[in-house]
């Protein structure tokens, strides 16, 4: 039998219609088949930032197998890898009085924990997420999603309220048996749907006047995927947990739950070993995406520090001049004009392509990856175009994907 055959019978499907490309190698923003080299317009889904096996990612990685892999349950031994990813992390948030970081083996393990953190030190049961919300794939996560995607699974978690992104009526919604709000800064599987600006305002007004936790979700938008290495940080609101994984492993299987001291004390006691992970923060991953997260700034992947006109923060500015994820963005939005496109939305390289229908669509997808673009639809947006290719992606491999995306088109 053949590796697809065997794909098919012995490795369990989520689709009818898998895409069942035959990789054998990656590197950069490219996937290798045996006669086909694609160019992987969406970072297999979020995760490869700084794309496919970066140099210094794979060097961390083979350093770390050399010292030692798995050694204990998490928590327990002083292992650097972890020590030297959280200190870094936490680096990139002073200010938000975030400083403690919980390390999982996924997005949807970090949303998990989250809420049992939410939920413990709130003392309270109930949940806000807002429609067309995608969290994951786990009862609890789950929960926090759309109808569509759970009413199969039930019964699920009951005390969940749902709110419309940018409705600020529906803010009201949040009261004081409110835990914790779960919200995408930039709204992933809705089609890429960013959130006002004075709605943010608003809505931590709401969770500070109600006593509830705000919990970001980056589990998408985290590393740098928006233009800064937060997507938070284009509204000038802090969170009260952060979430992050996909973009931060550099490849590697990793996400956190991020707090403060005192909010993530209380998984302490009452029980003692109130959150436990046999794998999670795994040295491995730890160390890929310690390497990863020094990647990004080190080769300047989102700003251009040294011919800023002016002498701007990182986190702070907002000139297109120095932004260098922002600037490729732009240049998606400039070249996919086409009357079948009726726009292309987005911050930084987190992007949406909007058509008519998924029937329209999805032919469309099909013959950009035949002819070497892999691009992909929205679970919650499915007549959307998700592009979200690796930060390193040059204009010239932009303008050859736009090339094919428009004459896949025709």
């Amino acid at each position: 039998m053949t590796t697809r055959q065997l794909f098919l019978q012995n490795v369990a499907q989520t689709s009818d219609f898998p895409l069942a490309l035959e990789i054998q190698k990656a590197e950069g923003i490219y996937l290798y088949g045996e006669t086909t080299k694609y160019i992987d317009l969406i970072s297999g889904i979020g995760v490869s930032n700084v794309g496919h096996r970066h140099p210094k990612v794979v060097e961390a990685i083979k350093n770390q197998v050399d010292n030692y892999m798995h050694l204990m349950v998490y928590g327990e031994y002083v292992q650097t890898p972890q020590v030297n990813l959280a200190e870094a992390i936490c680096k990139t948030l002073v200010g938000t009085g975030l400083d403690n970081v919980y390390f999982t083996n996924s997005g949807t393990e970090a949303v998990e924990g989250a809420m049992k953190l939410a939920k413990r030190f709130t003392r309270r049961t109930n949940i806000v997420s807002c429609k067309k919300a995608y969290h994951g794939s786990t009862q609890g996560a789950l929960s926090l999603g759309d109808e569509h995607f759970k009413r199969n699974f039930r019964p699920l978690l009951s005390s969940i309220d749902k709110i419309e992104r940018n409705d600020f009526a529906d803010l009201s919604k949040i009261t004081h048996q409110t835990a914790a709000v779960f919200f995408e800064p930039v709204g992933g599987e809705s089609g890429v749907r960013e959130a006002d600006y004075g709605y943010m305002q608003a809505l931590r007004s709401r969770c500070d006047e109600v006593g509830a936790l705000l919990v970001f979700d980056e589990i998408q938008s985290g590393f740098g995927r928006t233009g800064k290495f937060w997507a938070f940080e284009h509204y000038d609101v802090k969170p009260d947990i952060l979430l992050c994984a996909k973009g931060m492993g550099g490849g590697m299987p990793i996400g956190a739950f991020i707090a403060s001291h005192e909010i993530m004390g209380v998984l302490k006691d009452n029980p003692i070993l109130g959150h436990i992970t046999t794998f999670g923060g795994h040295p491995v991953s730890c160390a890929a995406s310690l390497a990863t997260l020094n990647a990004i700034f080190d080769e300047n992947m989102l700003f251009d520090s040294k011919n800023c006109k002016a002498d701007c923060n990182p986190s702070k500015c907002r000139s297109l001049e120095c932004n260098f994820v922002e600037q490729k963005g732009q240049i998606f939005k400039t070249l996919l004009v086409h009357p079948k496109i009726k726009e292309v939305r987005g911050k930084g390289l987190m992007l949406a392509a909007e058509f008519e229908s998924f029937e329209v669509l999805k032919p469309i997808i099909d013959r950009a990856i035949e002819k070497g673009v892999i691009t992909d639809w929205f679970l919650y947006c499915d007549n959307s175009m998700r592009i979200a290719p690796p930060l390193i992606i040059t204009e010239e491999q932009i303008r050859f994907a736009c090339d094919v995306i428009l004459s896949c088109i025709e």
